[in-house]
């Protein structure tokens, strides 16, 4: 969370470029550690949801060296009524499933402050890598609000009490300790991310795209139904990659 006037919040301060077949989406206000305003939440939700008919994966990270990002920007919950604070957070939540459900490999790269919604972000990533002098939180409690939405899965990440301490307190945690529970895939030095993080989305890319978006796609079922139902569904989807002439062409390439 971030607060200071509202005379800049009504544009995006979100930038993207390309590198290779990745799209990276740059929170771009580091004046306020990249708080996120509404018209950010759209553009995030805009660039996720159509990165590019040659993009193989998407990166998120926070301008300058402060922060990844603060969370949203205080002064967008100034004079919210019931009625604005469910469609702002309807906003956050539609944004944040575009994150997750994307068919696409998604990383955050973190340098900085990872707190509120770009934490929850982050949680809807599928990887995650960081600085070791990056801090974590969801201070949602601190400002009077819940944490909400993706925040839903820090305690499959960490353990139901962890997460319980973090979102109670809203204290910030060290990126060591959240590697140590398992929530980051790694800690690397600030001039070491961008290479790290394409080297590993390198190695997921180089699968087709049909079984990465099935694959991700189990992951969702696996989070949400039964057992019984996921496997159900599992069976499914492993038959469904088969209409597709790449996962042959494919499976012929491992043969030889």
């Amino acid at each position: 969370m971030n607060g200071s006037s509202s005379a800049d919040l009504t544009r995006p301060a979100v930038s993207t470029h390309v590198v290779g077949d990745v799209r990276w989406i740059v929170f771009d206000r580091p004046a306020k550690l990249n708080a996120l305003t509404t018209a950010d939440i759209v553009e995030i939700g805009r660039l996720v949801a159509d990165p590019g008919p040659s993009i193989r994966a998407l990166a998120f990270t926070g301008a300058g060296d402060r922060a990844f990002s603060a969370g949203v920007h205080t002064a967008t919950f100034l004079d919210l009524d019931p009625a604005a604070a469910r469609a702002f957070i309807e906003r956050l939540r539609d944004c944040l499933a575009l994150v997750r459900t994307s068919p696409l490999p998604t990383a955050a790269v973190v340098n900085g402050y990872c707190l509120g919604a770009a934490f929850e972000l982050a949680l809807a990533c599928d990887v995650r890598l960081s600085t070791a002098d990056s801090m974590f939180g969801l201070p949602e409690v601190k400002v009077g609000i819940p944490s909400v939405i993706d925040a839903a899965l820090l305690p499959s990440h960490v353990g139901l009490s962890m997460a319980k301490e973090m979102i109670l307190t809203g204290d910030p945690v060290p990126a060591a300790e959240l590697h140590r529970l398992g929530l980051l895939n790694r800690i690397v030095p600030a001039d070491r991310l961008a290479a790290e993080t394409a080297d590993l989305l390198a190695r997921i890319t180089r699968h087709t795209a049909v079984v990465l978006a099935s694959q991700k796609r189990l992951f969702e079922i696996w989070q949400n139904r039964p057992l019984t139902d996921a496997i159900a569904d599992s069976v499914e989807e492993f038959a469904s990659v088969f209409a597709h002439p790449e996962t042959m062409e494919q499976i012929r390439r491992y043969q030889s």
